[in-house]
């Protein structure tokens, strides 16, 4: 181990080119084998591309960007549509990198975060799935950097004050933090991080000349870009998009009534356990610390070998934001990906103590390194993990082609003209994965039943198809369907139980009733709950 430990610092291009090639080239495989259907939002975020906007319900429009890029390459399949998961991944390493072994002169901790980043689940599902948090963790890293680099002032010996600040550093945080309001509205959390980060450095060893007005000008000028098309898009459609973030924040609706609870906190915690595995998340907590420790002078010896700068920038992005999250969570139920922009410094601490604490006890880093290979390994080949269906995460990804099928299949048998029948769903996730995966990709529609709002309900229902007929999908078995589906038609089937299968294997179940004369009755909730 301990060779290996001066092969990193000697040979850190040698090795990082390794880690990220093969690393890129196993997502890119995976891709090709067809292990997962898409999960349900990746399809949602497909179907908005087929209606581009400058923003949507939930999230900003650069999700729509990336997957019609590639789609336009690839074609509308699950390929395309993931396709720039993979690129997204394979740059952020780049960025990381770079950032630690060149920036930073920490080769052999850069490339322990590279091991520590394609080992943490969390990191290897964004690596595949084609979510708003990819494109967002690439921005938030580039951005950190960008903050970094900001602090170092000029080189001297060229005609300029050697204290003056450059410019280019805060047009990179301008352009990151545009962007990355447009993957995600979390990154505005980069301006108030990037401040206390300023302000730390200010008091302990002061800053480059024109530093903090350059700052609030790149912050202010990214904010504004950043969030113009979405303020013209939610004042086009009453601010709901806005109404939705903040309700679902716990900071409007009956969430933000009961200021603490406490059946939030451990499934969050859960949730963060799983996200970076036991391991993982010890070393980042305890990395963290230290870099605190450092900015505070609470130890006489800098274990990590981080200097000010980067001891507040690594304990600034990744405590507070951690810590946040986790208290957030006795108010309101909190998403386990929320927390993870801290993530990116996270992954960092873990590799700075990788480096700093196991080069000298072999055994146990055998024991990291083995783990993360086992779950590297696992993802990648998780079709042949005999695992029963009820503890298999990626169970509820299955099934799809084979519902598609189906919904074609009865179409053509079970109605007279299969051109004038259309197909629904209660939900934005299912209506989405059928309007992906029925053949033909045909446009599906969301009634408003018992539920919140989202993207469908701001476009046109079917209004204008009276008389057609309806194939209408739930998940799951049910024996009923409900009320507001009964006043949309003249007559409703029996429920059919429809088992999935994917490779041979039983996966998801659904309900479908087949819907005949649709007389124009389209549901709409009047809670408006967002």
């Amino acid at each position: 181990m301990l060779s290996l430990t001066h092969s990193f610092k000697n040979k850190p291009l040698m090795w990082a080119f390794i880690i990220i090639v093969f690393t890129t080239f196993a997502r890119i495989w995976f891709l090709g084998s067809g292990q997962l259907n898409l999960v349900q939002d990746e399809a949602q975020y497909w179907d908005w591309t087929r209606n581009m906007q400058l923003t949507y319900y939930s999230k900003g429009p650069l999700i729509a960007w990336i997957i019609s890029t590639w789609t336009f390459i690839f074609g509308n399949t699950e390929f395309g549509v993931r396709f720039g998961s993979v690129v997204g991944s394979m740059i952020t390493q780049m960025v990381l990198f770079w950032g630690m072994a060149k920036l930073w002169k920490r080769p052999s901790a850069a490339v322990w975060t590279l091991i520590v980043y394609n080992t943490m689940p969390v990191f290897l599902a964004l690596g595949i799935l084609m979510t708003t948090d990819n494109p967002f963790i690439l921005c938030w890293t580039c951005a950190v950097f960008a903050l970094y680099s900001a602090t170092i002032p000029y080189s001297p010996g060229i005609e300029r004050d050697s204290n003056e600040s450059r410019t280019l550093p805060f047009v990179l945080i301008a352009f990151f933090l545009a962007l990355g309001i447009l993957a995600k509205y979390t990154m505005l959390g980069f301006t108030g991080l990037s401040v206390i980060y300023a302000l730390i450095l200010m008091k302990k060893e002061g800053l480059p000349s024109g530093f903090l007005k350059k700052l609030f000008a790149a912050l202010s000028v990214g904010v504004f870009v950043g969030f113009l098309p979405t303020l013209i898009w939610n004042v086009q459609n009453d601010f709901v998009g806005y109404k939705h973030v903040l309700y679902l924040i716990g900071a409007s609706g009956a969430s933000a009534s009961q200021l603490i609870r406490f059946d939030r906190i451990l499934p969050y915690l859960g949730e963060q356990i799983g996200m970076a595995t036991p391991w993982w998340l010890i070393f980042m907590l305890s990395g963290g610390f230290g870099a605190l420790a450092v900015v505070l002078k609470k130890k006489s010896k800098n274990l990590l070998g981080l200097n000010n700068k980067q001891a507040a920038l690594l304990s600034v992005f990744f405590l507070p934001v951690w810590f946040f999250f986790l208290m957030w969570s006795f108010h309101t139920k909190v998403l386990g990906n929320w927390a993870v922009i801290s993530y990116v410094s996270g992954v960092m601490l873990a590799g700075l103590v990788f480096d700093a604490f196991w080069n000298r006890r072999g055994h146990l880093r055998s024991v990291w390194l083995f783990l993360g290979i086992l779950i590297f390994g696992l993802l990648h080949f998780q079709n042949l993990v005999p695992l029963p269906d009820h503890l298999n995460p990626t169970h509820r990804l299955k099934g799809w082609t084979d519902l598609g099928q189906q919904v074609v299949e009865l179409e053509k048998s079970q109605f007279k003209n299969p051109s004038k029948v259309f197909i629904m769903s209660e939900q934005y996730d299912m209506t989405a994965a059928l309007a992906f995966y029925v053949p033909g990709q045909p446009r599906t529609y969301c009634a408003w039943i018992d539920r919140r709002m989202n993207q469908y309900d701001l476009w046109p229902g079917p209004q204008e198809n009276l008389g057609w007929d309806a194939i209408y999908v739930l998940k799951d078995f049910k024996e009923k369907p409900d009320d507001e589906l009964i006043k949309m038609f003249g007559r409703i089937s029996p429920p059919i139980h429809f088992q999935t299968t994917f490779r041979g294997k039983p996966a998801r179940k659904f309900t479908i009733y087949l819907c005949y004369d649709y007389n124009g009755y389209w549901p709409r909730d009047k809670r408006l709950r967002f």
